[in-house]
């Protein structure tokens, strides 16, 4: 998507470590032109193959997911980090270590609103180690849904996620791949 890879060139601040602040425009202040733009660039790919459920985990995957179900005509489920009063006692648990927060993160989903017989497209802001999607994989997994593809805003593909996905053995889509962050440059593959 070339208005992403823009906005990342333009924007984007590589802050060393395999980091990449794009707060100006999806994980702090959001645009929602571009984030409509993708949640359609996303829908486009995956639309034809039964899915009735987009899920992503709070905070940052829950603007393309929203896009990407509106397009879709689906609900979206977020995994929670923190459970509120009004979640079930029994809940989907699942934790995976945050990559910005340099902490394990749990997230937790309910079974009012994930389980057997859902169809599941993953959307997340970024793909890196692939250890958050690979979390919500387990707690979909947990509620007997079937996962039918990965959609992800940014992929950092020198961090390896993708092949640590690989066991899945389902689509995985990326709308801006990045191949290098080496010496403050941002590379596009």
């Amino acid at each position: 998507m070339e208005a992403l890879k823009e906005r990342i060139r333009r924007e984007g601040k590589n802050l060393g470590g395999g980091i990449l602040k794009v707060d100006s425009f999806l994980n702090h202040q959001v645009d929602p032109a571009l984030m409509l733009a993708a949640g359609g660039a996303l829908a486009a790919h995956f639309g034809a193959m039964g899915i009735n459920k987009v899920f992503t985990a709070e905070i940052s995957g829950i603007a393309p997911a929203l896009t990407t179900a509106l397009a879709l005509g689906v609900p979206v489920v977020y995994a929670r980090k923190t459970r509120p009063i009004t979640m079930p006692e029994q809940t989907y648990v699942a934790s995976a270590p945050s990559h910005t927060k340099g902490v394990s993160v749990e997230l937790m989903a309910s079974p009012e609103f994930l389980g057997p017989g859902d169809e599941v497209l993953i959307i997340d802001d970024f793909l890196a180690r692939g250890k958050t999607i690979d979390a919500l994989v387990r707690l979909a997994h947990q509620a007997s849904a079937e996962v039918r593809g990965i959609g992800v805003v940014i992929e950092k593909a020198f961090e390896g996620g993708r092949e640590e996905l690989a066991y899945l053995d389902v689509p995985i889509h990326s709308l801006a791949v990045i191949t290098s962050m080496e010496n403050g440059e941002i590379v596009f593959g």
